[in-house]
Parts: C-alpha cells; structure tokens; sequence
C-alpha cells in the first residue's frame, strides 16, 4: 500500500499545503486501499490490484477545482497581459505626444488621453495582483 501513498502524494504534490487537501487525500487513498481489497478478494494479486486502481482512478482535475487551486499558467497570463499593457500604453502616449509636438506644439492636450490610456494597464495590474493574491 505504500505504493498506493507515494502515487497519492505525486498527484497532490503541485496542491498548497491545507486542511482540505489532508482531507481528500486521505479520503481518496482509503477510497483506493478499498478498491486494492476488493480486487485481491476477485483473486487479483497485490500487484495487479494496486494498478488496476491506480488506472481505474484517473487523473484529478475535478477535485483541484474543488480546492480552488489557481492555474499557474492563468497567473503568468496576467502577468503577459501586464506587460503588453505596459507597452502598449507607452507606445500609444509616445504617438499622441509625437502627434501633438508636431502639428500643435503651442498647445499641450497630449496630457488629456494620457490619463485615457492610463487605465488600460492599471486594471491589468489589478487582474494581476489578485491572481497572484491566490
């Protein structure tokens, strides 16, 4: 059965530490030591059962949606999309303050859509920060 723990614990291991996940591994190795039982009593040897089960058990993308765990590759999007947003917004005020040095120079109003374009990065920092918060 210690090869039913060492499985258990390799798909959980990407999970952060909490009181709910002790709770479901423990809950789906004893669901698994259930099953290895029922499969030795058909005749199966300890071997074959344990596989069996494993097999049987699938992958785990249900119960990390129960936990809440965050997607690692969703977090690194925000922090691309923060990044493009960043960018984007310097080079956007860099045209609008090109646009009015050159036709307009005695008058600034390149300050006006600043704070326009200003925004786009600020929500993505948000997006950002409240991803990496969980």
């Amino acid at each position: 059965m210690n090869q039913l723990k060492k499985h258990v614990n390799q798909l959980f291991k990407d999970i952060p530490e909490s009181e709910k996940k002790e709770i479901i591994v423990q809950e789906v190795l004893q669901n698994l030591e259930e099953k290895v039982m029922d499969l030795m009593e058909q005749g199966k040897n300890e071997e074959d059962a344990i596989n069996k089960a494993i097999v049987d058990f699938g992958d785990i993308e249900d119960l990390k949606q129960e936990l809440d765990v965050p997607d690692p590759k969703k977090n690194d999007m925000a922090k691309i999309n923060l990044a493009y947003s960043i960018w984007g917004s310097i080079l956007i005020i860099s045209l609008v303050a090109f646009v009015n040095f050159y036709y307009t120079p005695s008058v600034i109003w390149f300050v006006y859509p600043t704070f326009a374009v200003l925004w786009w990065p600020l929500s993505m920092y948000y997006t950002w920060l409240r991803r990496k918060q969980r």
